[in-house]
């Protein structure tokens, strides 16, 4: 069995990208190495990906696929974008962050947004192949389902009528912009 490190400490997304890969791989997690992350400092969701599938291939002789993903929302000028996570560590939790964001929203007439990921892999000493998948959907009025993890008891794809936080695991892991970035990089790789 071939191995390939998922270069991630989120659980959530951990499991996402665990699901997409195929059988053939040990997926393995930075935790189990004792890696630890490294400090996201570029300016969009492809540099920081990128900058994570770098990092982590420093530790390991076999291939590395690396994520950087989050929610923006065209009210708050594409916010909070690639500090997503950060926002929720800021104040305290995702369910903060949620009712933080869903109290600036709440006059807002537009409350459309995208979910962004960008995947990266990087197999030992070569370039590495870089994608971008994106879901488009609105905010919900309400934190609704306990399903998922992160932003998604808020996010409703369009041409849904239930949150990420609201749909099964099988269903969600075929419709989110982590699946869209996935389909890109099959297309790039033979994964």
């Amino acid at each position: 069995m071939k191995k390939i490190l998922i270069g991630t400490h989120n659980q959530g997304k951990f499991k996402e990208i665990s699901n997409l890969l195929p059988d053939k791989y040990i997926k393995i997690s930075p935790l189990k190495l004792k890696i630890k992350s490294p400090k996201e400092t570029g300016k969009t969701f492809s540099s920081n990906s990128k900058l994570k599938a770098r990092y982590f291939s420093k530790f390991v002789n076999f291939p590395v696929i690396a994520d950087d993903s989050g929610l923006c929302i065209k009210s708050l000028k594409n916010k909070p974008g690639i500090y997503s996570a950060r926002l929720a560590k800021k104040n305290g939790g995702f369910f903060r962050a949620m009712q933080l964001i869903l109290r600036r929203i709440k006059k807002k007439k537009d409350r459309s947004a995208t979910f962004v990921c960008s995947l990266s892999y990087k197999y030992p000493k070569k370039k590495i192949v870089n994608v971008v998948g994106k879901v488009e959907g609105f905010i919900s009025k309400k934190i609704i389902g306990k399903k998922g993890f992160g932003y998604d008891p808020i996010f409703i794809p369009n041409y849904q009528k239930k949150t990420y936080g609201q749909i099964s695991q099988i269903k969600k892991v075929k419709i989110d912009h982590r699946y869209e970035a996935f389909k890109k990089l099959k297309k790039k790789i033979r994964i």
